[in-house]
């Protein structure tokens, strides 16, 4: 009852965009249902309760060149970059992404290897490996379109696809991305690929929700399951309310989940604009507290894989959150290290990483081009699962 006072209290304030873009697109649309096979990278395990029974399905033969599999931990590139890091929770080399971002959340570049420090459990770590430089992305967009909040001509479903379109256009020719759509259930609409003609098609796929729920934390949990192993620079990029409605597993669950796959989430809070106009209207304090309650979850997964949060309130903020994603994720220094914790237990380090300056031990002093200290912030993951003897 809840969740349908808010899907109330936001639906008062859906309206209708004629504009000509838009009904270009919904010209194009089809429905959300899936042409693709099953994957974003690898096969999702397949939990326990779930018929096992089951033929699996033969391979398939190989594609045509011009639909060239995606870069998995079936067949992984072998021309990597060498500045690209990779993650590998069963090797004694731990490879973390780092970007530095001023107060403005814009790069700041060639900061020296020997100003960084990597603590793992509060233990220093002895950095063996550092670079800084471009490589390809890997972007898999997790995009929320159920019928509480993205039902046909919507505020929501208006703001969801402008999103959805707006980012895919920022990324390059040799970035790989995917699209997901979830509601009740989570739809791969296209694989990973560098075409973004494909992604284009998959998207002009999302018309008519299927279902009122919103799983966030099964979709979120699933694709950062399927990405782990994937080499390079790689990220989710979450699109939605951030509202769970009807998730199999908890916050507690899903946030564990994804500190372990380690793959960095941006997620970017749709509806901002839809609560301004709600909150004017007398919108119930409880509705207010669960989607505050939502942002602070979001906030945490960002933060805890290495990613950034952002809640856009007006629609001109969308190119400024677009770029400061990709300055995150395209400019960032590759830190690897060996950990002095051999052990193989299983069980999650935490790591952090610092500046520091090294002749004082104290924290570095970053000035702007005026000479004044500017503050800064280290986004990087929040650590890693040791692997187990077994592994």
């Amino acid at each position: 009852m809840k969740f349908r006072r808010i899907c109330a209290g936001l639906s008062t304030f859906a309206f209708i965009f004629l504009s000509s873009g838009l009904v270009y697109v919904c010209a194009a649309q089809e429905g959300p249902q899936s042409q693709s096979s099953d994957s974003v990278a690898k096969p999702r395990k397949k939990p326990q309760g779930e018929d096992n029974n089951t033929t699996p399905a033969p391979e398939a033969a190989p594609a045509p060149e011009e639909n060239a599999p995606i870069p998995s931990e079936y067949k992984r590139p072998k021309d990597v970059p060498q500045q690209a890091p990779t993650f590998r929770s069963n090797a004694t080399t731990v490879n973390v992404d780092v970007a530095v971002l001023d107060d403005k959340n814009h790069f700041i570049p060639r900061i020296p290897a020997g100003n960084f420090r990597v603590l793992e459990d509060g233990v220093p770590q002895q950095i063996s490996q550092f670079g800084q430089g471009e490589a390809p992305m890997t972007i898999c967009m997790v995009i929320e379109f159920s019928g509480r909040f993205q039902a046909f001509w919507t505020q929501g479903w208006y703001e969801t696809l402008q999103a959805s379109y707006g980012f895919l256009e920022t990324l390059k020719p040799d970035d790989n991305v995917a699209v997901v759509a979830f509601d009740l259930r989570t739809t791969i609409l296209s694989d990973f690929s560098p075409d973004k003609r494909k992604a284009e098609e998959a998207m002009s796929r999302l018309r008519i929700p299927g279902f009122s729920e919103s799983n966030v934390f099964d979709a979120l949990t699933d694709m950062a399951d399927r990405m782990q192993n994937i080499e390079g620079r790689k990220a989710i990029l979450y699109l939605g309310s951030g509202l769970d409605t009807f998730s199999k597993i908890t916050f507690d669950q899903a946030r564990r989940k994804l500190q372990e796959a380690a793959v960095p989430i941006y997620t970017i809070s749709t509806l901002q604009v839809a609560r301004i106009q709600a909150e004017a209207y007398g919108m119930s304090p409880s509705a207010n507290m669960t989607f505050l309650q939502a942002d602070n979850e979001m906030r945490t997964f960002a933060k805890e894989t290495g990613g950034m949060a952002f809640f856009p309130r007006f629609y001109g903020e969308y190119p400024t959150v677009f770029r400061q994603i990709e300055d995150s994720l395209k400019s960032q220094y590759s830190l690897a290290y060996h950990p002095t914790n051999l052990a193989h237990d299983g069980k999650f380090r935490h790591i952090k990483v610092e500046l520091v300056n090294p002749s004082t031990n104290e924290p570095l002093r970053i000035t702007n081009e005026k000479g004044k200290p500017i503050k800064y912030q280290v986004v990087a993951k929040a650590g890693y699962k040791a692997p187990r003897e077994v592994d």
